[in-house]
């Protein structure tokens, strides 16, 4: 199978078996988004939906955050990881939009990337989710998915990831399949114990075809050299 026709079966069956698909973050606006993005890092997406409702309903807008004292947004994230630094980075963010952007979240990715607590993977997050930019963000399940189904080959690192899929998913997909590559190693293709039972790829997927050789391959139980014993 090409490469092509490897991204062709696997949007297609994604296309029909999840039409609909968009971030399981909960949002209202451009600014908690923004804000649910920083609080993702390394945390589920579960437990930051636990959070935020009572962070934005003390800090709704990035002014009333921007003045807000460290102390007061500690104590409502206090429940996610890496408490200390995220709150660093959402007074940091918040300051940042007020001084900078009047407030309003940047739709360009490179100031973006400027935001404090947002890199890369988070900024192309935003892009994506709330400016609909051709760009996908890697994280973890889009790295680890990818790999296992063939999409890229020989990908060390997340950057060089992206790279391969932004040149082989088209700019109107990519919204979409940053999605359905995430939910499905959430869900399906686990980094532990994948579900490939429950798994629609497994026709071509890379992993299961390794991992059902495995499983075949004889077992040698005898020296090198000489027969086991009956």
């Amino acid at each position: 199978m090409t490469l092509k026709e490897r991204y062709k079966k696997t949007f297609e069956y994604f296309t029909k078996n999840q039409p609909v698909v968009e971030t399981e973050l909960t949002y209202r606006s451009a600014f908690e988004l923004v804000v649910a993005v920083i609080l993702s890092a390394q945390c589920t997406d579960k437990r930051v939906n636990i959070i935020t409702p009572r962070l934005f309903e003390k800090f709704p807008d990035a002014e009333s955050m921007a003045n807000a004292e460290p102390s007061e947004i500690y104590e409502l994230i206090k429940s996610c990881s890496y408490p200390n630094n995220k709150t660093k980075h959402l007074s940091g963010m918040a300051r940042m939009l007020v001084d900078e952007f009047g407030g309003k979240v940047p739709s360009d990715i490179h100031q973006l990337r400027r935001l404090p607590g947002v890199g890369r993977k988070s900024a192309n997050v935003i892009a994506s989710v709330l400016f609909r930019k051709p760009v996908i963000a890697v994280d973890t399940h889009v790295f680890r998915v990818s790999q296992r189904i063939g999409l890229v080959r020989n990908s060390k690192t997340p950057a060089n990831t992206e790279i391969q899929l932004s040149a082989n998913i088209p700019p109107e997909m990519m919204h979409n399949a940053h999605h359905w590559l995430i939910l499905h190693g959430r869900y399906i293709c686990k980094a532990r114990n994948p579900l490939c039972n429950k798994c629609g790829l497994t026709e071509f997927c890379k992993y299961y075809e390794s991992k059902r050789k495995k499983s075949t391959e004889p077992v040698n139980s005898g020296r090198a050299g000489k027969s086991p014993e009956i």
